[in-house]
C-alpha cells in the first residue's frame, strides 16, 4: 500500500502543479478579457479600419438582436488571446522545465519567444497588408448595380480566420528548425521536396483563405518564402557530420 501511495505521489504533484498553472492562465486571460471589453468599441473600429477604407461613408452592417454585443465578445476576447500569449507560454514552459535537460530548455526558451514574436507578425502582416489588397480587391468588383453590404459579424469571422492562417504560416521556419533538430529530416531532403512545398503552399492557400487568387498568392508565397528561411537557417545551425578522409 505504501509503494502504490509513493508511485501516486508524484502524478498527485504533477497534477496539482498543472492545475495550478491552468488557473493562473485562466485568471490571467479573464482580467485581459474584461479590460480589452471595456474598449471594445475602439477595438471593433481598429479592427475593421481596412474593410471601412473602402466603404467611403458606409457602415458594415449587422442582422442579429444580439449580434452587437456578441461582436464585442469576440474581440475581446481575441485581444486577451493575444496580449496574454506570453503569460500563457510561460505557463507551460514553467510546468514542462523541470522534466527537461540543460541543453533540451536552451531549445525550448528561444523557440517560445520566435513562435510568439512569429505568429504576432504573422496576424500583422495580414492586418496590414492582406486585408488592404484583398478588400480593394473586392470593392473594384463590385457592379454598380449592386450594393455591398458587408456583416460584420461574417467580417470578424473572416478576420479571425485570416488571423489563424497566417499566424500559423508563419511558425513555420520553427516546425521546420524543430523536424530538423529532431532528426526526423535532414537539410537536404527538405531542400529536395522545395517543389512539392510549393505546390502544398498554395494548395493549402486556396483551403482557407476567400476563392480568389490573390489573397491565395498572398499566403502561399510567404509560406514558400518562410519555410525556405528554415531551411536556411536549420542549415546554418545543424551541419552535418563531416566524414574523415581516408589516408592513403
Amino acid at each position: 500500500m505504501s509503494e502504490l501511495s509513493d508511485n501516486l505521489q508524484p502524478l498527485i504533484s504533477h497534477l496539482v502543479e498543472l492545475r495550478t498553472r491552468l488557473v493562473r492562465g485562466a485568471l490571467v486571460f479573464i482580467v485581459g478579457f474584461l479590460i480589452a471589453f471595456a474598449f471594445s468599441a475602439q477595438l471593433y473600429d481598429l479592427l475593421v479600419a481596412p474593410l471601412a477604407a473602402v466603404l467611403p461613408g458606409q457602415k458594415l452592417v449587422t442582422i442579429g438582436i444580439a449580434s452587437p454585443f456578441l461582436v464585442q465578445v469576440k474581440i475581446a476576447a481575441m485581444t486577451a488571446f493575444v496580449v496574454t500569449l506570453p503569460h500563457t507560454l510561460y505557463q507551460v514552459w514553467a510546468f514542462v522545465a523541470p522534466g527537461l535537460y540543460t541543453h533540451e530548455k536552451k531549445l525550448i526558451a528561444p523557440l517560445i519567444i520566435a513562435s510568439t514574436l512569429l505568429f504576432l507578425l504573422g496576424m500583422g502582416f495580414a492586418y496590414f497588408l492582406v486585408f488592404g489588397v484583398v478588400f480593394k480587391f473586392i470593392a473594384s468588383v463590385v457592379p454598380a448595380s449592386m450594393q455591398w453590404l458587408p456583416d460584420s459579424g461574417e467580417y470578424l469571422d473572416f478576420a479571425m480566420g485570416m488571423f489563424l492562417a497566417f499566424g500559423v504560416t508563419f511558425e513555420v521556419p520553427i516546425a521546420v528548425i524543430i523536424m530538423v533538430r529532431m532528426g526526423f529530416v535532414s537539410v537536404a531532403k527538405l531542400r529536395e521536396i522545395r517543389s512539392y512545398v510549393i505546390v502544398g503552399a498554395f494548395v493549402i492557400a486556396a483551403i482557407v483563405t476567400p476563392p480568389d487568387v490573390l489573397s491565395q498568392c498572398l499566403l502561399a508565397i510567404p509560406l514558400w518564402l518562410l519555410y525556405e528561411a528554415g531551411v536556411l537557417v536549420a542549415s546554418w545551425l545543424y551541419q552535418p557530420p563531416k566524414t574523415a578522409t581516408p589516408v592513403l
